[in-house]
């Protein structure tokens, strides 16, 4: 069931993504001022983007019945991972199944858009004629345009203000105690806030392994591949004055890979623990 829940969230993904390319079509809206405001399509399109926006609703509608009626069957109960906790859903009762699938698709949302800050923090405004770095921009909007430090402290502003936002639903169903306080429940939220942090380990670590592929792999001259050689390259920057080439192996992709996953790993568990010592 986890596996059919990810696959789902990732089909909603990319209906989300369509819909939102749709508004990025330059020959969509365009003023006749201009020589590409003279080009009309050959055919009305076919597939318009409250189209995909309903079959996203849909999806979701779906799976949360479809969750309702095989969850308790196979005794699955859903877990939303949050970094610091894990909230657990029971599947034998429709509303915390439609709560979790909206929830669930909110969360692989935000990680996709949280690897989007990434790439544009580590890249920032070079390789303009990269096509993942133009689409980036486009749906990052004017957050792209923002300096580095506002987009370090975004995960962690927004994941808070998301927690206080929710916090009291989630308690008022009863699946999270109650905060004791306004105090408490913003402690919790910082937590669940710095916990925001915790899925760009896996994108930096899938990145360095790419990075370490092409380096001794010809891959050919694509786009993609000098994306990652420069995005690695910017990673791997606070590991330059390492001694870690040997001849013609360079392990800093390695050693990258291995402080990344460790730091993490340290943070989730230091998140778990502090929220933990909460006082309840």
């Amino acid at each position: 069931m986890p596996l059919i829940d990810l696959i789902l969230n990732l089909a909603g993904l990319l209906l989300w993504l369509n819909c939102r390319s749709l508004s990025f079509d330059p020959l969509a809206k365009t003023l006749p001022i201009t020589l590409v405001g003279t080009l009309r399509r050959a055919e009305p399109p076919r597939v318009r983007g409250w189209h995909l926006l309903m079959a996203l609703i849909g999806l979701l509608l779906g799976r949360a019945l479809l969750y309702w009626q095989i969850g308790p069957a196979v005794n699955w109960t859903p877990k939303l991972p949050l970094g610091a906790i894990a909230i657990s859903f029971r599947s034998d009762y429709l509303s915390r199944m439609l709560l979790f699938s909206a929830l669930s698709f909110a969360v692989t949302l935000a990680v996709f858009y949280l690897c989007l800050l990434l790439l544009s923090m580590l890249n920032g405004r070079s390789r303009e004629g990269d096509p993942f770095q133009r689409l980036m921009r486009l749906h990052l909007g004017r957050i792209d345009n923002w300096p580095w430090p506002a987009k370090l402290l975004l995960p962690l502003v927004l994941a808070a203000l998301l927690w206080l936002l929710f916090s009291p639903v989630l308690t008022h169903w009863k699946i999270i105690p109650s905060a004791l306080s306004a105090r408490h429940r913003i402690e919790q939220a910082v937590v669940i806030g710095f916990g925001a942090y915790l899925p760009w380990r896996y994108v930096i670590g899938a990145l360095l392994a790419l990075c370490l592929i092409s380096s001794y792999v010809y891959l050919g001259n694509h786009w993609f591949w000098n994306f990652i050689g420069s995005t690695g390259r910017n990673l791997l920057v606070p590991l330059r004055w390492l001694p870690l080439r040997l001849g013609k192996i360079d392990f800093a992709p390695i050693v990258g890979i291995a402080l990344v996953f460790i730091a993490g790993e340290f943070a989730e568990h230091g998140l778990t623990r502090l929220y933990e010592r909460l006082p309840l």
